[in-house]
């Protein structure tokens, strides 16, 4: 995801806001227990999405400044391989073909490797910028990529099928049913767009927020969240009009959001160094507690399949690259 400058001063709000969060109730566990730390041995740079593979238990990880793609084995705790000589990784998707698919920023390629053995198998060129990844319900790629668009693609034949012009280059999105719900900061919105017809359905308005990156779908009520980082807010929206359900408070520099199936959480990664876990109550969400990670680690992925959230922290501060890996309490 796009990294803008700013001024320090959204930071120290945010620093004050951490400050001022409940911690967990006394004598009660905390929301996320830091469970292991795996190293990233010799990875520096800026860290991008994060993808699992639940049939091999390894967890890849965009290592965009490092030109590679790390492939961990949670299970033993180390890395199990590298995949090299990469142009700024930053998507990832595991496919049904056994493939996985890196998007990448520098030269606008989508690369497919065999996960058995990360063997190179085909590049597509696609369009500058190619970033985030999703698999649709029938098993096609989405990516978007450029000033502006998203591109579904047949793993099988790797064969561009259809694009959606979008008014701006595409951040955080989710496909949900017949709707692709896609983060669009540079024009100041959301965007709904249909796939079917190949259109843009509807873009609904920040309201005055900027820098909307990730988004997520709660797979229980059907709303669309979506976190900005200035102000640093949470937003819920109703998936068929777009109209605000909630908007609270969360932690800074927010980088990715996810649903919690099993219970209801919701978990927010932020580069200010925390993880902001909210619980649903009733119809509402309110903050559980912020849970510390590290400055910088904003990149996450929360994986059903394990019950785990897995925090990419960056190499900063004579602190080496590592994934920490948080189990959640009951």
């Amino acid at each position: 995801m796009a990294k803008p400058a700013v001024s320090l001063l959204p930071w120290l709000a945010a620093a004050a806001l951490a400050a001022c969060a409940p911690p967990a109730a006394s004598g009660a566990p905390a929301p996320l227990v830091l469970e292991r730390t795996i190293p990233l041995p010799g990875v520096t740079g800026r860290i991008d999405h994060l993808a699992f593979d639940p049939a091999r238990g390894r967890l890849f990880v965009a290592e965009l400044g490092n030109g590679t793609v790390e492939a961990v084995d949670v299970a033993a705790g180390k890395v199990a391989g590298r995949i090299g000589g990469l142009s700024e990784p930053q998507g990832l998707a595991v496919l049904s073909t056994g493939e996985l698919a890196v998007a990448n920023g520098g030269d606008g390629a989508v690369r497919f490797f065999r996960l058995a053995d990360l063997a190179p198998l085909a590049r597509l060129p696609l369009g500058p910028d190619a970033d985030d990844e999703r698999v649709d319900a029938a098993g096609h790629l989405v990516v978007g990529y450029g000033a502006g668009a998203l591109a579904t693609i047949d793993p099988a034949s790797r064969r561009v099928l259809s694009t959606i012009a979008l008014p701006a280059h595409p951040e955080g999105f989710q496909v949900a049913g017949p709707r692709a719900y896609v983060n669009l900061p540079d024009a100041g919105g959301i965007g709904v767009a249909d796939p079917a017809s190949g259109k843009l359905a509807a873009t609904w308005p920040n309201r005055g927020r900027r820098w909307n990156f990730p988004l997520a779908v709660d797979p229980q009520s059907g709303a669309v969240a979506v976190v900005y980082r200035l102000p640093a807010r949470l937003v819920l929206l109703d998936a068929a009009s777009g109209a605000e359900l909630q908007a609270l408070p969360t932690c800074g520099d927010a980088d990715d959001l996810f649903f919690d199936p099993h219970r209801p959480r919701l978990y927010v990664s932020c580069g200010d160094g925390h993880v902001d876990v909210l619980v649903r109550q009733g119809s509402r969400w309110t903050r559980l507690a912020l849970v510390a990670t590290g400055p910088g680690a904003r990149t996450s992925l929360y994986e059903a399949s394990t019950d785990r959230l897995y925090v990419a922290a960056r190499a900063q501060g004579g602190r080496a690259a590592a994934i920490l890996v948080y189990r959640p309490s009951s």
